[in-house]
């Protein structure tokens, strides 16, 4: 593991086996506090690649989204 600055770092490379599993390396399961049974998301972009998310996190974002998409329409509806 190589941490390339604060906070980001480079886990070294995974082989697909054959079956099309991938193990995440140790290093990366502590950093990111990855236990057996989390779920995890994993999004990509033909251009950028792919990345895999905690899917707690994106939990967490979706319901912060949500939750000021009723502070805008609060405020579109008081300004009616």
């Amino acid at each position: 593991m190589t941490e390339i600055k604060k906070g980001k770092y480079f886990f070294g490379t995974v082989k697909i086996g054959e079956r099309g599993q991938i193990v995440i390396p140790k290093e990366a399961r502590e950093v990111f506090e990855i236990k057996p049974g989390d779920n995890l998301l994993l999004v990509g972009d033909v251009e950028k690649g792919i990345a895999i998310v905690k899917a707690d996190l994106m939990k967490d974002l979706a319901i912060k989204i949500l939750d000021n998409m009723n502070n805008v329409q609060d405020i579109i509806e008081s300004e009616k």
